[in-house]
């Protein structure tokens, strides 16, 4: 017996995708006097990391045409020459909208709804990470890294990511990330802050009402980062480290000696013997060379039955903490690991091959490829998060690796009107009917 399971408008594949092509065609870049439009590649690239194809080649070798027009809404599929030719020349930003176009589909499904966090604020956790590294392929736009003992020079690309995140959901909201290019410094502080200059700059353009509480590790807790997090009219929860602001610390030991500091005490109910402390201030400055610059503090602690320290994180704020909130603050703290866990691990360890080089290209190849990819686990999570029936697949199947694995058989050997039929087979075991036996010179045998 059949499942039927409606699908969500603005949470399934197939309207997702509808979206995405009709986003496409409007970028320009494409060749004259070939079939093949940039719209056309980007969908394929697009196809080729939804089926979670391992390479370029493994992609071309097991793709079934007739299901790429139909569901991907291919009009020419690429060779994977003209696909990575056709994609090397696309600036990285005239994908932005492809990634605003999915987030405002989520935005009129309510997809956003349970990721509100505090106060009708979401919670965006940024980072960097690298996902190209190479001794020999490199193009004009890579990093480089030289050896001081041997004299060699490592290329390679890296990113700063930005998703919304919520500690109670699994899954997370990418927002379209940003390069790290060469002019942003010689070192991993300034050039993440420089691309996260800009990637800030862009997301309040793209999203001016969007209340946001940003989340990040100590780099970000400097005076010129947290300014620009108040300019975009962004709230901020910021990890900071005693190594890397002292004065900061010398202020927290001072509100504990002024009794200035709340202390709130738990045993932990799964822990024997565990004890847990939050502590909380207000009106610090952030260092000496910034005193006007007042943030509050919050620190979780963790303490074992010989009342040693076993964990300790701190961060600095601009929001209003209070006996009330603390804990769930704390929480939004910790949720900032989503982005590193959620994000980066599930593209690199769950079939996204996040640091395989499909292409490097000339010009902006492997930029591209990294987008495309983090579009592509957009789509996907907003599945995850609100459509019923690759939720119903999800659950059937033991891992992602298994859903993409049965996706990946299916749409190979059979073909499928849309993205939905195919799941439909999937769920339902349509696909298992028993094969016809063929005798030695090829005839039927009944």
């Amino acid at each position: 017996m059949l499942l039927p399971l409606k699908p969500n408008k603005n949470k399934s594949f197939d309207p997702l995708i509808k979206e995405l092509r009709a986003i496409a065609e409007k970028l320009s870049g494409d060749r004259k006097g070939t079939t093949f439009s940039v719209a056309d590649s980007i969908m394929s690239a697009i196809a080729m990391f939804s089926l979670k194809d391992p390479s370029l080649l493994a992609f071309q070798e097991r793709r079934n045409d007739q299901n790429m027009k139909h569901i991907y809404r291919i009009e020419n599929v690429p060779s994977d020459t003209t696909m990575r030719e056709t994609l090397d020349p696309v600036d990285p930003d005239s994908l932005r909208p492809l990634f605003q176009a999915i987030f405002r589909k989520m935005q009129r499904g309510g997809g956003l709804k349970p990721f509100v966090f505090h106060e009708d604020c979401y919670l965006l956790s940024i980072d960097g990470t690298e996902y190209f590294s190479s001794k020999k392929v490199h193009c004009p736009s890579c990093l480089e890294r030289k050896n001081k003992s041997s004299g060699e020079i490592t290329y390679y690309h890296q990113m700063v990511g930005a998703v919304l995140v919520h500690p109670d959901q699994k899954q997370v909201i990418p927002l379209a990330p940003e390069p790290i290019i060469k002019q942003d410094g010689n070192n991993k502080n300034d050039c993440e802050r420089n691309a996260s200059k800009r990637l800030l700059t862009k997301i309040r353009e793209e999203h001016p009402n969007l209340k946001l509480i940003v989340v990040e590790d100590a780099l970000a807790s400097n005076a010129p980062h947290i300014r620009l997090l108040k300019q975009q009219r962004m709230h901020f929860l910021l990890g900071v480290k005693p190594a890397d602001h002292e004065h900061l610390f010398a202020e927290v030991i001072q509100a504990y000696e002024d009794d200035r500091m709340t202390s709130i005490q738990w045993e932990d109910p799964k822990r024997k013997g565990v004890t847990c402390e939050i502590g909380f201030t207000d009106n610090l400055p952030l260092n000496k060379s910034n005193l006007d610059l007042r943030v509050n503090f919050l620190q979780y602690s963790e303490y074992g039955p010989d009342g040693e320290c076993m964990k300790c994180f701190s961060w600095v704020t601009d929001l209003t903490i209070t006996e009330e909130n603390a804990a769930k603050l704390v929480s939004g703290g910790r949720a900032r690991w989503k982005i590193e866990n959620e994000t980066f691990n599930t593209l690199k360890n769950q079939g996204y091959q996040f640091e395989h080089n499909f292409g490097h290209g000339v010009e902006n190849l492997s930029v591209v490829f990294a987008m495309l990819m983090m579009l592509t686990f957009l789509v996907d999570q907003t599945q995850e998060q609100g459509c019923p029936l690759f939720q119903a697949i999800h659950k059937k199947f033991t891992s992602r690796r298994s859903v993409w694995d049965h996706i990946r058989s299916h749409f190979r050997h059979f073909e499928f009107e849309s993205m939905q039929h195919l799941y439909e087979v999937v769920l339902n075991d349509v696909g298992k009917l028993p094969a016809p036996t063929i005798g030695l010179y090829g005839s039927r045998v009944t």
